[in-house]
């Protein structure tokens, strides 16, 4: 982490033009959470996603003594097809504090309810966490839920994505109670002229309303590092390019209560129902049916994913950005790019999955 941490800061602050915002007071919030024994609740980070290199480079805008202090530093999700092709990558990015998480246009294992969600919702939460969680299976909607089972180890110390590979259970330890956790919420990169972002998918909206107690939230909103990696560069496609400007800006802390107090309070309603219909209390992160698939479930998510990304425009436009289209924040909204997944699109923004 602190090598990692050492190379972004000194491409940020050698090799490129970077101006940040508010970063004082994000300082100030992680030296609250410094002390784990101390530490009352979670922090989510929320960004728009620009570039394959948004994560870790971000980061090296943190004075070089945070990346020293690991169990203050950020828990990431990554994408298990590109991070975790193979045993060094996977060790790289396990240090690195990557959670291993599946597309659904790459695996049968992917979506809203794979086992690494419930790890960073846990990692959000007063653990340790050492028991049972849901077992890895492919998704199936036409039938109920298998049984809940316990897909740790025997050391109940490592957790498995798919069945088959092990990783280990970050939650699990008592150093990673209330940890931070950032996402990015649109899934994939967008880059477009005009700083737009794509629609946020629902698994912001799960780290929200399922972490106990409710998490500190920061939005952020990030620009130029698209030209550091945009996606139309050529050869040498792999280095990033120096000399641009980047941009990074912290928003304030959000008051959660004020923010997703109400939601939050519904999903608990609605979570004591289905545990009394269960007759048991199931286990942080785990969901039945009715808490996956209901409308009011569904809704629930909706709402919530559509309240985040309004912090992350508030955001943006204290950048001076213009406003969307108000529509840019409906799935529906992204059938103008045309059916490629990748590349450019029909509308002038270039798209990537990582």
């Amino acid at each position: 982490m602190a090598t990692v941490g050492a190379l972004c800061r000194g491409f940020l602050y050698g090799l490129s033009s970077t101006e940040v915002h508010g970063l004082e007071g994000f300082l100030e919030l992680l030296d609250e959470r410094r002390d784990v024994e101390g530490r009352e609740r979670g922090l989510i980070t929320v960004s728009n996603h620009v570039s394959v290199l948004d994560d870790p480079l971000i980061w090296g805008i943190l004075p070089l003594r945070y990346a020293w202090n690991v169990d203050n530093m950020r828990w990431g999700l990554g994408s298990y097809d590109l991070c975790f092709q193979n045993k060094a990558l996977s060790t790289f990015f396990t240090l690195g504090q990557v959670l291993p998480t599946h597309r659904t246009a790459h695996s049968d294992y992917g979506g809203l309810f794979q086992p690494t969600l419930a790890q960073a919702i846990r990692l959000l939460c007063r653990g340790p966490f050492i028991h049972a969680s849901e077992a890895p299976q492919k998704p199936d909607t036409s039938v109920s839920s298998p049984d809940l089972i316990d897909p740790f180890s025997s050391n109940h110390l490592t957790y498995s994505t798919n069945g088959r590979d092990t990783f280990p259970a970050a939650a699990a330890y008592l150093n990673r109670r209330h940890s931070w956790v950032h996402i990015f919420p649109e899934g994939m990169i967008h880059q477009k002229e005009d700083n737009t972002m794509r629609y946020f998918k629902w698994g912001v909206s799960r780290l929200i309303l399922e972490s106990d107690p409710m998490p500190d939230i920061v939005p952020m909103w990030i620009e130029g590092l698209q030209d550091v990696m945009h996606e139309s560069r050529e050869f040498p496609r792999f280095l990033p390019r120096p000399g641009k400007s980047v941009s990074i800006t912290f928003g304030e802390k959000l008051d959660g209560e004020q923010a997703f107090g109400d939601l939050r309070n519904r999903w608990k309603k609605m979570r004591a129902r289905a545990e009394r219909i269960e007759g048991k209390e199931l286990d942080v992160g785990v969901l039945n049916d009715t808490l996956k698939y209901s409308k009011e479930a569904i809704a629930l998510r909706k709402e919530c994913t559509m309240r985040v990304r309004k912090a992350v425009l508030d955001v943006r436009r204290g950048r001076g950005l213009p406003d969307e289209d108000p529509k840019g924040g409906l799935a529906e909204t992204y059938a103008i790019e045309g059916g490629k997944r990748e590349g450019r699109k029909e509308d002038g923004s270039y798209t990537r999955d990582v």
